[in-house]
């Protein structure tokens, strides 16, 4: 995708009020050492030991703009990425296996993230298609080669010497492959091998089948799902990946309405998690949510003192990539910052359309309109000033890209009818 497109894209989402899926360094200020942090001390040795991190924020904090920040950065990094949105019915930390198939269904690839949507996950099996074809190679993969049977033993062989990843893991891994080589069956067949395989891994199916198809001898279940998570953050560095970070996000705040059983099932899965996290190389894992979820007095981690004792609580200190907590709700955001953010927006208009720039505002009209806002919006209002800063910038912007130049103060007033609506 051209730099251009990528930036009226972004412009278009900041129209509908929305974080756009790609291009959100584009525009984003006042995370620069949060992310410089994770850098430094959690993607330079992601291979070496699991780790986890938890994100506070209250609604309209940036979790999820944050998110999509990151996973920018991730990419770059070398890593795979994982968003998962948990829930109470497909993804609840009460039925760990569901996470395990979650975070295998929304799987994405630096590649894949460049060449589609973003908010299309590539299949596992691309994953697993280009680990055959990318094992013990140098330099760039021809996905349209042809897999002779030395590549494929070779690939085979890195995988069964790897002793971090489970047998049936392998078995159906090897399974998966055998289905590019040449002698392979008729390309419905064999399509149909691979949504078979692909099934095991979401847990579909029965055991007997499997076995009678593969030689497996089990399921993915709650019993094994951490041993089949530890399998994919060891298959993801064989990969040819540094690793692959996982982006919990608990949206719909889903333990506050679980019952009082299930939501002990969660807490004790997160406990586990957390315990075993060093053992999970190459794993990377990111847990956001509401304050409510650390001092909730009836839903909270604070009614599990194992719990809250490993995780603790928000502080009200700017985030830092060491803590154990990042607490959104205390980033210090200052008048440079607004201003900052407001010229990354203008040059994504110069660069959306270049031959229109001589209708755009100047740097120095751009810092007037700021410094107005802020003088309009009162301190105490429910609106946040991130959301009215960026609506009345591109609503400047579109104006000025139609030829006409409108006052600040209709702009604002406009605005807050608008997001008081929303």
């Amino acid at each position: 995708m051209t730099d251009q497109l990528v930036a009226r894209n972004v412009i278009e989402a900041l129209r509908r009020g929305v974080p756009p899926q790609r291009g959100a360094g584009l525009y984003s200020v006042g995370y620069d050492k949060l992310i410089s942090g994770v850098q430094k001390y959690h993607l330079s040795d992601i291979n070496s030991a699991g780790k986890i991190r938890f994100i506070s924020g209250s609604w309209g904090s940036g979790k999820t703009h944050f998110f999509r920040l990151l996973r920018e950065v991730v990419f770059k990094a070398g890593c795979l990425v994982s968003n998962v949105e948990l829930n109470v019915t497909d993804a609840s930390l009460n039925k760990f296996e569901k996470i395990f198939y979650s975070i295998l269904r929304n799987v994405s690839t630096p590649t894949h993230y460049d060449m589609t949507l973003p908010n299309e996950s590539a299949p596992f099996g691309e994953v697993v298609e280009n680990t055959l074809r990318s094992i013990g190679m140098q330099g760039n993969i021809d996905k349209t080669a042809d897999i002779t049977y030395e590549r494929f033993q070779e690939a085979c062989n890195s995988l069964m010497a790897n002793k971090g990843i489970d047998i049936d893991f392998k078995k159906m891994i090897q399974k998966y492959w055998e289905t590019f080589l040449p002698e392979s069956p008729e390309k419905a067949v064999v399509e149909q091998t691979r949504e078979e395989i692909l099934q095991w891994f979401a847990g579909e199916g029965t055991v007997g089948s499997y076995r009678k198809r593969f030689g497996v001898n089990k399921m993915i279940s709650k019993d094994n799902a951490k041993v089949m998570l530890q399998s994919l953050g060891e298959f993801v560095k064989i990969a040819g990946y540094k690793g692959l970070v996982i982006l919990f996000d608990e949206a719909e705040q889903s333990f506050s309405i679980m019952r009082r059983s299930t939501l002990r099932d969660a807490h004790n899965n997160l406990l586990s998690l957390i315990n075993s996290i060093e053992s999970l190389s190459g794993l990377f894992l990111i847990y956001a949510t509401t304050p409510e979820f650390y001092t909730d007095s009836k839903y909270g981690i604070v009614i599990y003192g194992a719990l809250s004792g490993r995780i603790g609580k928000p502080e009200d200190i700017p985030p830092k990539a060491l803590d154990t907590i990042w607490n959104l709700d205390a980033i210090e955001t200052q008048s440079e910052h607004y201003i900052e953010a407001a010229k990354k927006i203008r040059s994504l208009y110069l660069q959306a359309y270049p031959e229109e720039q001589s209708l755009f505002p100047t740097e120095k009209d751009i810092d007037s309109v700021v410094h107005d806002l802020q003088k309009m919006h009162p301190s105490l209002s429910a609106v946040r000033f991130w959301r009215v800063l960026v609506t009345s910038i591109v609503r400047k912007l579109d104006s000025a890209l139609e030829g006409e130049s409108v006052q600040t103060d209709k702009i604002y007033k406009d605005v807050m009818d608008q997001l008081k609506e929303d």
